[in-house]
């Protein structure tokens, strides 16, 4: 089979072609930018691929209400030029082919519980920690959707308690992504994440704010691995910090052995690396054309 993917990000678009086995064949990558751009040379990449279905994971909100005329929409997404946007339709008016369509961290998620760190298992949870904060949730089988989908990285947080910094979400302030996304870090420091040493108290920090999004998922959705992604959680010195604040979080309501005991097992970087929300949107793109052929 010959399967497209897209995952869509705020910062980039990541385009590739795979197979039924989750492996990637063909990729490219390039700036996101106003629609008309970005979709053109989404197109092109694609005209020549002949792929059978694709899947797209794509930055939100978005619209994924099958009876909606807005189906298929990005909608309220602060992105310049792209709030209200018809992604699928800019995608059907070149492509008669099947599609899967979610939010980038569902696919990610989607793709941990198909082919990374989450296989085998009925649920998982999945954030995205960079320029902003996405949270994809995988229960009991099936992605998570609910009234829209879920928007995990504008939950309040408690504020830490030497944290002066406001938060730069323009609709909510300090909210997770306001307070913990990479721009939040390099305002609130001076200087771009990759720029702080380890031993910086900014990871405390950091750890703190992730700690409590975590202690959240595990006691509202109870899932069975915790995956972290994106640009900050490349900090692996991160990690250890979030399992020491997870634990005072939850200060051992939760008796579960893996949070108790093997928490480093529990709470864990991806296991497709930099191609979950790839791999994960080639699931949806498969998903999608099984479900045309029943």
């Amino acid at each position: 089979m010959r399967i497209g993917a897209i995952e869509a990000g705020g910062t980039k678009f990541v385009c590739g072609v795979g197979n039924e086995h989750g492996v990637i064949e063909d990729r490219v990558s390039f700036p996101t930018e106003k629609p008309e751009i970005t979709m053109a040379n989404v197109v092109g990449y694609f005209k020549d691929k002949q792929v059978e279905a694709i899947g797209v994971g794509t930055f939100g909100p978005i619209n994924i209400d099958k009876s909606s005329p807005q189906y298929g929409f990005v909608t309220t997404t602060p992105k310049p030029g792209w709030g209200n946007f018809d992604f699928l339709g800019a995608l059907k008016a070149h492509f008669d082919v099947p599609y899967g369509w979610d939010t980038d961290v569902n696919a990610a998620a989607y793709g941990e519980a198909v082919w990374g760190a989450a296989k085998g298992l009925d649920s998982c949870v999945y954030y995205t920690i960079g320029t902003g904060v996405g949270v994809g949730v995988y229960s009991e089988g099936k992605l998570v959707h609910g009234l829209v989908h879920p928007e995990g990285g504008h939950i309040l947080t408690r504020r830490h308690p030497e944290d002066t910094y406001d938060g730069f979400c323009p609709y909510h302030g300090d909210c997770l992504e306001g307070v913990a996304a990479g721009p939040a870090i390099e305002k609130r420091w001076g200087v771009k994440a990759v720029e702080l040493p380890p031993e910086h108290k900014a990871w405390e920090m950091e750890a703190f704010y992730i700690a409590q999004a975590v202690a959240g998922s595990i006691l509202l959705l109870s899932p069975r691995k915790i995956i972290l992604g994106g640009g900050v959680m490349h900090q692996l010195q991160l990690f250890p910090l979030i399992y020491a604040e997870v634990k005072r979080a939850l200060n051992g309501y939760v008796q579960a052995a893996e949070i108790l005991h093997n928490i480093e097992d529990y709470i864990v970087s991806p296991g497709l690396g930099d191609n979950a929300g790839l791999c994960g949107s080639l699931a949806l793109g498969l998903d999608a054309l099984t479900n045309s052929r029943k």
